[in-house]
């Protein structure tokens, strides 16, 4: 075991030693008193690591009920929340994508007709990856555009398109335009990143509110807007500048979709079932209320649909079920490890606990207290995973909104948003240490692109969130 992980094997039941037998230390009656003390333990595990976070995500099952947390039912449902199932759906639909090949058709395709110079190709990457990531997860995004990306930076630096300078500026820009675009890509849909799930997850079992994926499109897709012009320019005129022009992609992109050849059936099903699911997902929420599908039930009828529709180049439908061992199981288990402790949260009332306990920062400005709660969170999120750091914090962000008298979703929102915009670090996120695998990128290069990026998105977000959710998106 590292350093890490063993002070976290020792520190995590300790803080629940110190929590549950110790009354005094809060003051809590026993079973809110428990939930905090439970929650001590799997969150220090889950940010150390000292089980792998699957497996750590199961305890709440047994722990909340034994020491009176939670009832039995209480923690294990959580496991079985409507949202866990839609990106079970979710997750399925882009095993198919990716099975097919035809997120790289759809990479290829945007590439070719964006343009040729190597701006305009980084903005095609940009674009191609972004709206990838809005309906597959941000580490597979990345994985699936690295190759693509790579092989651009190759042929250019095959055929001598610019010069060893900018070449390498070329590299960079790119390759950091596919991490950031990838996070930045899932703030548009409710299963584009785990954290917006976690925030629809939370307002369910904690306020009793329904989030649909047309709410939060409504809401985040013009933020992920506004971050991706941002990103573009930033990389292309400020970080990444190439003042040598040169035109570069025409052959490249037009090459692969020849080798691609012409659409597969099984590309045109899989491409069908994706965008028929994509349209009742966006499309439900504006149809008469006898006439609604809830998103998961949409989520696993697209899903479903990949099994019972045949394929022709092998036996059975598009989808087998051995293609499910690929499936991020893992995930989905946290996912309901951080649902249980929220449920928990509600029926031991601890969040109105943390609301008093935050009350005291009702005298500072709103928005003072949304932009330190952003950097908080997001500078937390470089060296956590933000699926640990927005199941801890989006339902103690409950208890602030009620200490300080405001909308919760507002606060909810800055969480959930920011936790998926760490862009400094290699270990912050998946797409960060995708790119960086890669011999073109130093850790001088992502620190210096990445701060500037996060201060960035930090005011953006606290901006977006304070005019634009009171409008679309209130409690």
């Amino acid at each position: 075991m590292t350093t890490r992980q063993l002070t976290g094997l020792i520190l995590g039941p300790s803080l629940f030693s110190l929590i549950y037998f110790f009354q005094g230390m809060t003051g809590l009656d026993d079973a809110p008193r428990a939930v905090l003390a439970v929650t001590a333990w799997v969150a220090t595990w889950w940010i150390t690591e000292a089980m792998p976070i699957p497996a750590t995500s199961l305890m709440p099952i047994f722990l909340l009920p034994l020491t009176g947390g939670a009832q039995e039912e209480t923690a294990t449902m959580a496991y079985a929340d409507p949202i866990v199932f839609m990106y079970m759906g979710g997750f399925t639909i882009a095993l198919a994508i990716e099975k097919w090949n035809l997120h790289k058709r759809i990479a290829m395709s945007i590439i070719a007709m964006v343009g040729s110079d190597s701006s305009r190709i980084i903005l095609g990457v940009l674009l191609a990856t972004a709206l990838l990531s809005m309906w597959i997860s941000n580490a597979a995004t990345a994985l699936m555009m690295l190759p693509i990306a790579l092989a651009l930076i190759t042929n250019v630096k095959e055929k001598n398109y610019l010069d060893e300078e900018s070449l390498r500026k070329f590299a960079k820009g790119l390759l950091l335009t596919v991490a950031y675009a990838a996070s930045i890509g899932g703030l548009a849909t409710l299963i584009g990143s785990v954290p917006n799930a976690v925030f629809a997850g939370v307002a369910s079992q904690i306020l009793g509110e329904t989030v649909t994926f047309t709410d939060w499109i409504i809401f985040g897709l013009p933020l992920t807007i506004i971050l991706l012009v941002v990103l573009y320019f930033y990389m292309t005129k400020v970080q990444f500048k190439i003042t040598q022009k040169a035109s570069i992609s025409d052959d490249f992109a037009k090459n692969q979709l020849k080798e691609l050849g012409p659409m597969s059936f099984e590309e045109k099903a899989v491409l069908t079932i994706f965008t028929f699911t994509g349209l009742m997902w966006i499309s439900s929420g504006f149809l008469p209320e006898n006439l609604r599908l809830s998103d998961t039930t949409i989520s696993i009828i697209g899903a479903t649909s990949m099994f019972l529709l045949p394929a022709k180049q092998e036996k059975g439908g598009l989808m087998q079920w051995d293609d499910m061992k690929r499936l991020p199981w893992g995930l989905l288990l946290l996912f309901g490890g951080g649902l249980s402790l929220a449920a928990a949260f509600e029926e031991s009332d601890l969040t109105s606990w943390f609301g008093e306990l935050l009350g005291a920062l009702e005298v500072l400005p709103f928005l003072l207290i949304l932009i330190a709660l952003a950097a908080a969170v997001l500078f937390m999120t470089e060296i956590m995973s933000n699926t640990a750091v927005s199941n801890m914090l989006i339902p103690i962000s409950i208890g602030l909104a009620l200490g300080i008298g405001v909308d919760p979703y507002a606060i909810m929102a800055v969480v959930a948003l920011t936790s998926s915009c760490a862009f400094m670090l290699p270990i912050s996120t998946p797409p960060n240490a995708a790119v960086f695998s890669s011999d073109y990128i130093t850790i001088d290069d992502m620190v210096k692109a990445g701060f500037w990026m996060n201060i960035v998105s930090i005011f953006v977000i606290v901006l977006f969130v304070y005019f634009w959710q009171p409008l679309v998106l209130s409690f």
